[in-house]
């Protein structure tokens, strides 16, 4: 049997190339957040140095360019649960090609530094909208079998991005570059209207007929989608009975560790020093000596994280959650440690790293690699699958919110890190960071692969404890009393 085709409970086979496919259109929302998450790196020196636009940008205000992104991108993470809810996954990701627009438009035609902050935010809030509808969508469509290869396409479009306007920025100037971004959203629009809308939001509208068409749609015409409907509308009149409020929503008890685990994830990802090690990526790379200007240093960098993220894409199912951010963590903090031994003997004697060039750069790539592979799409990927249908509107975003923050402070507070702890001081308190993710990964976290996401909720304590999903495989510590209780 080709493996594009898996089998349902009734025996009739369904296809898996049709979710590749949405989930791949879904994510196209990423490649837009993705370009504009990069734009900074090829845009500082034309507009800051040379004054590109015609008029004097300081490096403190594009600091703030930079950042109005991150601020956009958390403001929007509620609303758009909100809008999820009431015009569906499909509509709210679409309506997202509008600020988009709007952002890249203000960027384009920017006649002073307001107007390049504003449209920053404005793609800030496309881009959080993303971040939360596409891997809720993704999740929603996949069968469990290939949900974590759907849900890790996000972040490998999002890479792809990064790479693209690299690569591009690196042969036009920034308002040509920002021409070519804005037509990415649009092109994404074009592209997503055709795809089904998410089956969990007609079953809960009571749209069931529309809900089996989009199961056909994703799942082939021979698909006998009748087992998968009755499993979604009980799962909905389970959530409908409980009418809890939105206080009682997040008094849980599968809620709050779906908080703790997605909020963990998230705190982690940001603290490892991702923003350092791609802040000192361009120095690392010329105090090594290695004949590479700052262009090619940083499309090195993009690079390695597409390739490393679409590893992690073919990975995800077979090795698990797990295992991939263990590793990742694990070896984050190897690298983060090399780079602040590296550090803290250049600062005491610089001839004794004259010739250890090639360790930072090891230090830097493993670093890329590792983050790409686990802490970079797994963090995204099961915040669209730990949270209920009842509190998905409200938790999620929280999560997303949470991540855009830190990562708003991080880039803010890194100058003065530096300076007061050293840049050696700065990566070794990364290494701490990325250690104690590891630990919190091992002991917390529980195995989602391969099991639906009604088995997570039970995996997670919604359901009873005799309801816990045969051969579930999260061996985590943290979670068997359910199966002491299932006993």
């Amino acid at each position: 049997m080709s493996s594009f085709v898996v089998n349902n409970v009734a025996g009739e086979s369904g296809r898996k190339l049709p979710q590749y496919i949405a989930g791949l259109a879904a994510s196209g929302g990423a490649l837009a957040a993705g370009t504009f998450l990069g734009w900074t790196s090829p845009a500082e020196i034309p507009l800051v140095r040379d004054s590109e636009y015609g008029f004097t940008i300081t490096t403190e205000q594009f600091s703030w360019v930079g950042s109005m992104a991150n601020l956009g991108a958390a403001l929007m993470c509620f609303p758009i649960g909100i809008l999820m809810k009431l015009i569906g996954r499909k509509w709210a990701m679409l309506s997202m090609v509008l600020p988009l627009v709007l952002g890249w438009a203000l960027i384009i035609w920017a006649s002073n530094v307001a107007m390049l902050m504003v449209g920053r935010f404005f793609l800030g809030i496309g881009g959080g909208a993303f971040c939360i509808a596409a891997p809720t969508y993704t999740a929603e469509i996949a069968q469990s079998s290939i949900r974590g290869t759907l849900g890790t396409f996000f972040q490998l479009l999002v890479t792809v991005g990064i790479l693209f306007v690299y690569g591009v920025g690196a042969a036009v100037n920034v308002q040509v570059l920002s021409i070519i971004c804005g037509v990415i959203p649009i092109a994404f629009g074009l592209i997503f209207f055709f795809m089904p809308e998410s089956p969990h939001y007609y079953v809960e509208k009571n749209r069931y007929d529309d809900a089996s068409k989009s199961l056909k749609w994703l799942r082939g015409s021979r698909y006998d989608e009748r087992a998968e409907i009755e499993e979604l509308k009980a799962d909905d009149a389970k959530m409908r009975e409980e009418k809890i409020t939105f206080v009682q929503g997040f008094q849980q008890k599968s809620t709050i560790r779906a908080l703790i685990i997605s909020l963990g994830l998230m705190f982690f990802q940001q603290l490892s020093g991702i923003n350092a090690v791609i802040f000192y990526t361009n120095s690392i790379f010329e105090s090594a000596n290695t004949g590479l200007n700052s262009t090619d240093a940083t499309i090195i960098v993009g690079s390695i994280q597409v390739a490393a993220t679409l590893l992690s894409t073919f990975i995800v199912d077979k090795a698990g959650r797990r295992l991939l951010l263990i590793t990742s963590d694990f070896f984050m903090a190897v690298s983060t440690i090399l780079l602040a031994i590296y550090f803290q003997l250049k600062q005491s004697d610089p001839a004794q790293v004259a010739n250890l060039g090639w360790l930072p750069i090891l230090a830097v790539c493993l670093f890329i690699a590792m983050f790409s592979i686990g802490f970079g799409p797994v963090p995204w990927l099961m915040v669209g699958e730990l949270f209920a249908n009842n509190v998905k509107a409200y938790a999620s975003p929280l999560a997303g919110v949470f991540n855009w923050l830190l990562a708003f402070l991080v880039t803010k507070i890194f100058a003065s890190l530096v300076d007061a702890l050293g840049s050696a001081g700065v990566f070794w308190l990364f290494s701490g960071f990325s250690l104690l993710g590891t630990v919190f990964v091992f002991f917390i976290v529980p195995e989602t692969k391969g099991i639906s996401l009604q088995e997570i909720q039970q995996l997670l304590g919604a359901e009873k404890a005799s309801a816990e999903p045969a051969n579930s495989g999260h061996n985590n510590p943290a979670f068997d009393e359910n199966k002491t209780e299932a006993q």
